[in-house]
């Protein structure tokens, strides 16, 4: 199966980046693409550097205007499209959603992010309610598809009952960078720690993953920051984890790469960790801590 990844750097246009994205979309597909996967909150500016209640009107339902422009431009492709949309569910009910249409257009499934952070320019809790759908992968033409959404990335559980139920693929729609007051050293840092935990989660379960990050610097709306380096870097790697493609840190960039599904069966074979999960010994795993 070949699989498009796009990165792009957004401006405050959410409709010139609508179409841009279009066009990227067109043009992967003709390079074969077949599953395209987008970026976390792909048609404007990361807004949760600040609180403001007066962008929750960029909050839309599902299904709405975008799965519609998207659905067309799935259809007019062929291919199969992972969105990741704020959803206006209910009146003063928001989620971050990511929504997967089918090659004709239709909506395939939804995932809502279930784990939502809240740090210094991440204020994500102001805006999002946490999911509710579960760790459910997603079935399409291409195969069975486990999106999860950015935060969701650094949870070994949330991969894992992903592939226990089945996922073909790992997929994770992403905003991280850093913050202007990170010396060079840490943003390394934590470049590499992203990562590194999402190709640990390949290995782990046997399954490509496949993350797509935003690129380019969004200025702190309230001046208070230097604003955010989203730090690019979007990735594929196969089942023991080896890198496919690693796209550009500071530059837009698209990429298709080949993913072998039918190699997961085999790694499996030679590092059998499903059958030698301790079942039997992992109650602690629901508890929130276990001293104190």
């Amino acid at each position: 199966m070949k699989v498009g990844l796009i990165q792009q750097a957004n401006g405050g246009d959410i409709a010139s980046n609508m179409q841009r994205l279009a066009t990227k979309i067109r043009r992967v597909a003709r390079d074969g693409a077949e599953l395209i996967v987008l970026q976390e909150l792909h048609n404007g500016l990361y807004f949760c550097q600040t609180e403001d209640v007066d962008v929750f009107d960029q909050a839309e339902p599902i299904p709405g205007h975008s799965t519609d422009f998207f659905g067309a431009i799935a259809r007019e492709c062929g291919v199969v499209l992972v969105l990741s949309l704020f959803e206006r569910r209910a009146p003063g009910l928001y989620h971050n959603t990511a929504v997967v249409l089918e090659k004709d257009g239709s909506i395939a499934g939804k995932y809502r992010k279930m784990h939502i952070p809240d740090d210094p320019a991440y204020y994500e809790k102001f805006y999002f309610t946490p999911g509710d759908l579960g760790f459910v992968p997603i079935q399409t033409s291409v195969g069975c598809l486990g999106v999860l959404v950015c935060w969701d990335q650094w949870y070994p559980e949330a991969a894992r009952l992903m592939a226990m139920r089945g996922a073909d693929i790992l997929i994770y729609p992403t905003a991280i960078g850093t913050e202007s007051t990170d010396i060079a050293a840490e943003q390394l840092r934590q470049r590499d720690a992203w990562q590194l935990v999402q190709r640990g989660h390949a290995v782990s379960n046997g399954l490509p993953v496949i993350a797509v990050n935003r690129v380019g610097h969004e200025p702190d709306p309230s001046g208070r920051t230097g604003g955010i380096s989203f730090w690019g870097t979007s990735f594929a790697t196969g089942p023991q984890g080896e890198l496919l493609v690693s796209l550009s840190a500071t530059e837009e960039a698209e990429a298709v790469v080949e993913i072998d599904k039918a190699r997961t069966e085999q790694v499996r074979r030679w590092w059998p960790f499903f059958r030698d999960r301790r079942i039997d010994a992992f109650d602690g795993l629901t508890e929130r801590f276990l001293l104190g």
